[in-house]
This record gives structure tokens, sequence and C-alpha cells, in this order.
């Protein structure tokens, strides 16, 4: 049975930093680091102009000397907060009231707490009781995708339902000046802050995405390329070089799996200019098919599992023909990929 999508609703946390001081930042943690011209040079090229963090650069858990307790403490009550206003949004753009919803599920990976940001939804958007919950919480990147792959799941199992989805993160929290490697510098400038929400149906509550199958694809012997760490600073974003290739090395199955049926558009996860413009190029699209995600790279960086709906509701604001076929393809950790085979509903 299709699921369809509705236009998702993304909240951006309230600080905006540009790349240029992104750039100062590390120059001046760094004044005498040997590789600080290379650092530089990577950041400036990482494709990104400005992103939103929940709190300033220079705040003690980002650019600061917070610890893993305050780091946590403060990352999932602004995912938290950025999730709720998300997800109230959703419904109101919906017509619906927080009583319909039959089922939730949530992504966000920046933060740690028991309960998650499911219940903690439930009680903040006063959900019901009995409301069906899948919480993904390590998923990071794909989170938005594979969210409505579960989405879709959900409604193909009990036609009827109506699934509310809501990814939220706040990877400012893992902006570290212990950390150095080259990667590291990177995801200084490629990562923000925001959450974003949306309702999945079995019958069109409005237009969008309608999802006809799911793909899901682990690389094997994989793991260590992408990968979350934890010590008393809080948690780090680590990848080896082989993380640069790694979306290339899983486009072989995605294509396959795609096979002779060409989209007319795709919403791509921003990882970087490159998984945009080699994601494309797989599909047998160009640059201008993938203007949205080259568009929410710039603005809002690659703002983890939100990124795809960040994507999708841009557009929604330059939609394709209705009746159009195409893909949603995130890649993340694991290495993993989820997607969608989807057509576009007016």
């Amino acid at each position: 049975m299709p699921a369809h999508v509705l236009r998702p609703l993304t909240v951006v946390g309230d600080h905006k930093v540009t790349t240029a001081e992104i750039a100062e930042d590390i120059r001046a943690h760094h004044p005498d680091h040997p590789r600080l011209r290379a650092f530089l040079r990577v950041v400036g090229n990482c494709g990104v102009q400005t992103r939103y963090f929940t709190r300033p650069l220079g705040a003690p858990t980002v650019s600061g000397g917070a610890g893993i307790e305050d780091r946590t403490r403060v990352v999932f009550a602004d995912v938290l907060a950025m999730a709720e206003r998300a997800a109230a949004a959703a419904l109101d753009a919906a017509g619906l009231d927080a009583p319909d919803i039959d089922a939730v599920v949530t992504t966000h990976t920046t933060s740690w707490s028991i309960p998650n940001l499911d219940i903690n939804l439930i009680e903040r958007l006063g959900l019901r009781p009995t409301v069906r919950r899948v919480a993904l919480t390590t998923v990071a990147c794909p989170g938005g995708t594979q969210a409505l792959i579960r989405a879709a799941d959900l409604v193909a199992a009990r036609p009827g339902s109506k699934v509310l989805v809501v990814a939220g993160e706040a990877l400012s929290g893992i902006y570290h000046h212990v950390d150095t490697s080259i990667e590291s510098m990177i995801y200084k400038a490629l990562f923000g802050d925001a959450a974003a929400a949306t309702v999945v149906t079995s019958e069109p509550l409005g237009p969008g995405l309608v999802i006809e199958d799911t793909f899901e694809y682990v690389l094997p012997h994989s793991i260590e390329r992408q990968a979350g760490m934890i010590d008393t600073d809080g948690i780090h974003f680590v990848s080896t070089k082989k993380a640069l290739s790694a979306a290339a090395d899983v486009l072989p199955q995605l294509t396959d799996w795609v096979g002779d049926d060409r989209p007319e558009f795709a919403v791509i996860h921003p990882g970087s200019p490159r998984i945009i413009a080699d994601t494309a190029a797989a599909l047998g699209l160009g640059d201008h098919d993938a203007r949205h995600s080259t568009q929410t790279l710039a603005h809002e960086g690659n703002i983890g599992g939100v990124s795809i709906l960040r994507v999708l509701e841009r557009t929604h604001g330059d939609p394709p023909a209705d009746g159009a076929r195409g893909y949603t393809v995130a890649f993340g950790p694991g290495f993993a990929t989820a997607a969608l085979r989807c057509r576009w509903h007016a």
C-alpha cells in the first residue's frame, strides 16, 4: 500500500553562524597547528555558507570546554524544544489534532536521554497514551529517510493510520577543539542544528511524496568508516579516509535496485557536494535536479537525520509535475543507505 508524505516543516537553531566565523574560530584555537592552512582550505570547500546552532558559537557546549554532562543535558533539551515546535507546526499544517495521531516515529542521535524523544513528545504534544512508537536513536544522517520507511511500514500494517515523523539534531554539540583531524575540521563546518516533522498517511491529505517501495543496505565491512565516540568531553563524530568513498561504493547496489526506472526528480541527502553530485549522476540526473539538496547544504549545512525532510520541504516550494517519478536517498554511519522509490502527488 502506498504511503503519502505531507510537506515537512523545519525549525532551525536560533543562531546563524557563517563559514567565515567557523574558520576564524579554528584559526583562534589552533594558531600554530602545522596543518592550519589545510584546515581552512577544506572548511572553505565544504559547500556550506551558513548553518544554524541552538547556542552561540562561543557557548561552552559548542566551541567552549563543557564536558559530557553539560553537553548531554543542553543538547537534548535543545533538540526536544525544536522537535516540539516542528511537530506542532506539522500537525497544524495537516489540519490534525494530537489525538488524531496513531503512531510516532522519531530519530535523533546527538544526545542521550531516557525517556527518549518519542515519549517526551507524547507528553508535550498531548498525543494519545496508546500511540505506537518507533524511536531511532543512532541512525544519524539516514535517520529522516529511515523514519519515513518505518512510517510507511506502520501505515501498510494498519491502513488508515496517521503517523507523525519527527527528526531532531543539535550537531553543534559535537564541535570539539580537541579533535584536530582533517575530518573533524570538515564536520565543524559541515554540521548544523534543526528539527523537522511531517505526517504520513495511507490516504493523501495534501500534495507530497507517495512512497511506493523502500530500500535499505549496509555496506559489508564498513563499520569503521563513520562512527560516534563518547568520552569525558562528550560525543565525537569520527571517520576514516574510506568514508570519502563510502557513498560511491554503495551506488552500484542502489542503481541495481533502481533498475531501468529512471527518475524525474530526487531528494538527496546533503552530506557533501560530492555525495549530492555522485548520487544525482548515478540516477541519471544533473545539477538542476539536485538543486534543493545543494541549497540545503549551502544554507543550513548537513543537519543529520533532519536533512532529507528539509530537502523535501524545499522540493514542495518548487515541485515536480504531478505523477513524476523519483527517489529519496540518504547515507550515513554503518555504512548504511536508506532510499525510497516514490512519485509526486500534486
